[in-house]
């Protein structure tokens, strides 16, 4: 995934610190001298605010979980056996309310995530730059996850609990659930959904910054700024 952010590729098979800062020394600015620590990780920073600007916004839209087919929320296997036994009575329409509720939540939920992002974000010093620029694929994913996950389920949670009230999703999961339940031979079900959507919109959140990640690597029209495209004009 981090060949996705960071562009140095002959940095990725250099080993010790002082081999990558020769590299980083080695590296133009444009004006005469070289990227510095600071600049290394200032590069790196803006490359992450990108991926919360531009994607993780997108989220907090109407539709930016239901009508995106990378991070739309699917039913939970238990709820699975419900949608089907629900359409096969002809009640799509009801079944079809309940999956868009579970999305609306997380759009409204996502808005809370760019403050912890952020802090993440700025808290990256140059050892953190050093070690996602020399780990694995997915060293930048493993870096904001380590830093972000705790913090934005503890703020996810109560918000998607509080927005299903607010989208009419625990009227229409409760109406639901309460005619599945009625069905002859069927067993109940009663599913923690709030668990369930909090988990499913912070693996929308990494996925849509991993979408940027690609841009910023691939794209040279991504790189908006002077220092990302010094930073990752090495890939070139």
């Amino acid at each position: 995934m981090i060949r996705k952010f960071l562009a140095f590729i002959i940095i990725f098979n250099l080993t010790a610190c002082a081999e990558l800062q020769d590299v980083v020394n080695s590296i133009p600015q444009g004006s005469g001298g070289v990227l510095s620590n600071a600049d290394i990780a200032s590069g790196l920073r803006q490359a992450l605010d990108l991926g919360i600007d531009k994607q993780v916004s997108k989220l907090t839209q109407k539709d930016g979980f239901f009508g995106n087919e990378l991070v739309k929320i699917l039913l939970p296997e238990e709820l699975q056996k419900v949608d089907k036994a629900l359409r096969d009575i002809g009640l799509d329409n009801l079944a079809d309310e309940g999956l868009k509720v579970l999305n609306r939540a997380a759009e409204d939920a996502v808005g809370e995530a760019t403050p912890i992002f952020v802090n993440a974000v700025k808290d990256i010093t140059f050892n953190d730059a050093k070690n996602i620029l020399l780990g694995n694929d997915d060293a930048a994913t493993q870096y904001l996850t380590s830093k972000t996950q705790t913090a934005l389920y503890e703020k996810f949670h109560p918000v998607i609990n509080n927005s299903f009230a607010k989208v009419g999703a625990d009227q229409i999961w409760a109406n639901l659930i309460n005619k599945y339940n009625a069905i002859p031979f069927t067993n109940n079900v009663n599913p923690d959904l709030t668990d369930y959507v909090t988990g499913e919109a912070l693996k929308g959140v990494y996925t849509m910054i991993a979408v940027e990640e690609k841009e910023i690597r691939t794209k040279v029209s991504s790189r908006t700024t002077d220092l990302l495209q010094k930073v990752f004009a090495m890939q070139d």
